[in-house]
């Protein structure tokens, strides 16, 4: 009897020994796996759930000139000197389950003329079907890219030569586009989408701060002043086995790090490399939020750019190493070209005095507008064609895309209406445009507000006090659309 109690207890011992060897064992096999799928050594297979699973497509294109076109932006002739990096268009296209397609287009350009943006879309339509609330064309607004046909062009001193070789870039650029786009069209992969948000502090108000002082305000901890959005989107696609694919990113804040006549991203440049260095094999892609009244402070060096690069970047390395919240494969797309009433229409007598004014960009436009007025041009009150659209990814994401240099109250109040954490804003979103200013800069005036249409060749001076309540009526529109499937 004795025997086989020790018998027993001997057994049950053993037993006990090897489960807890064995759970041992694979705890630490767990804990091995977790530290190798951090670190990027193995890859874990996900089958996400049909709901979730996108057809992916990612493409891309150097759009760096091989030709004498000058850089964009500050109104001088800026021939190219030297490269920091290539400029790139980069492709998203996506198809949810319910067979709804999208394509968006990210851009290291300065902006993007009406000219070109329809140019694209007739393309679009024609060779892939897409309608045009399907199509997003961005633009980071990078002050170190290549000027384009039809923006601003009033803004620089060139002449017949120098427009020839513009025309001839932006074909060139168009193409690299459309075969792009039918590139990710063409290789689409099953993919899971999730979203997250991060924080990164380096743009300032730049109504609010003088540019000088900003250095010795930061070195002395003191708080500046003004709205700012510092919020990072991130939008993160991995295919079927795992691999991180692609980075879509934002951030409000103008690309004007750099003055000089050096080609590059400036600071959304260099955090696209950091990412994809860091992420081998990765596609990071960049659109520019609602920064029309934000600057990178202080600026103009090299390695201010690479610091600011090295933020963002950073900002969006963390969220990326969270966990983050997989969007549903449905997709809704909507487009409306809102009306934006002009304040006063340009007259010959106020345009006289200002064709032999001082200010060389507003003299080309007043000569300009005057030639127009001559031929019998009748200007119209208001401009017709303002962009706004919305994408709804499943029930997590909403996309809203605006039209030029929206200021940063345009992505606070939609994010306050429609749901923050849900709701992202582009600013820079298909057609340069001009300025867009909410009712409260409208009212403050300045530069984001004030009469400074001419840059952008409108024939009016200033937009009408109810520009804020024509844009969020359109946008507030094509969210009612994406919603109401």
């Amino acid at each position: 009897m004795k025997k086989n109690n020790y018998k027993l207890i001997s057994t049950f011992l053993w037993w006990l020994i090897t489960m807890i060897f064995l759970s041992a064992l694979f705890s630490f096999d767990k804990i091995k796996e977790a530290d190798n799928l951090i670190n990027g050594k193995i890859h874990k297979t996900i089958s996400p759930a049909e709901d979730m699973e996108w057809l992916v497509g990612i493409s891309r294109r150097v759009l760096t000139p091989t030709t004498d076109v000058w850089l964009a932006g500050y109104g001088t002739k800026r021939p190219v000197e030297g490269k920091l990096h290539d400029i790139w268009v980069k492709i998203l296209a996506l198809k949810s389950k319910n067979g709804k397609r999208a394509v968006m287009v990210t851009t290291d350009n300065q902006g993007m003329s009406r000219t070109i943006y329809e140019n694209l879309y007739k393309k679009i339509h024609e060779r892939f079907q897409l309608d045009r609330s399907e199509f997003m064309l961005t633009f980071s607004h990078n002050h170190s890219g290549t000027r384009l046909r039809g923006d601003l062009v009033d803004y620089y001193p060139s002449d017949d030569a120098e427009n020839k070789i513009v025309d001839e870039y932006s074909d060139w650029m168009e193409g690299q586009i459309i075969d792009a786009m039918d590139e990710a069209l063409k290789s689409m992969q099953p993919a899971q989408i999730s979203k997250g948000e991060g924080l990164c502090t380096f743009a300032v108000n730049r109504r609010d701060n003088v540019e000088s002082e900003v250095p010795a305000l930061l070195a002395a901890g003191e708080p500046l002043k003004g709205v700012t959005d510092h919020y990072v989107p991130v939008l993160s696609v991995k295919n079927t086995k795992g691999d991180l694919i692609a980075i879509l990113f934002g951030y409000a804040c103008h690309p004007t790090t750099l003055r000089g006549n050096l080609l590059g991203g400036d600071y959304p440049g260099f955090a696209q490399i950091n990412l994809e260095a860091r992420y081998p094999g990765v596609t990071a892609m960049f659109f520019n939020a609602c920064g029309g009244d934000q600057n990178p402070l202080p600026r103009r060096t090299v390695e201010l750019c690479e610091k600011y690069g090295k933020m963002l970047s950073d900002a969006v390395e963390e969220v990326v190493a969270k966990p983050m919240q997989p969007v549903s494969s449905r997709l809704q797309t909507a487009f409306k070209f809102v009306k934006l009433d002009y304040e006063e229409v340009v007259t010959k007598e106020k345009l006289l005095p200002i064709t032999t004014g001082d200010y060389d960009v507003h003299a080309r436009w007043a000569r300009r507008m005057l030639r127009m007025i001559d031929k019998g041009v009748q200007f119209p009150e208001s401009y017709n064609y303002y962009p706004v659209q919305a994408w709804q990814l499943g029930k997590e994401l909403l996309l809203i895309g605006t039209g030029g240099e929206s200021v940063v109250d345009y992505s606070l109040r939609f994010k306050r209406e429609f749901g923050e954490g849900s709701t992202w804003v582009l600013g820079y979103t298909n057609t340069m445009v001009a300025y867009i200013p909410s009712r409260r800069v409208w009212e403050e005036g300045g530069y984001e507000g004030g009469p400074h249409l001419d840059e952008y060749g409108h024939p009016a001076w200033r937009w009408a006090g109810n520009v804020e309540d024509r844009v969020a009526n359109g946008v507030h529109h094509v969210v009612k659309q994406v919603h109401k499937h």
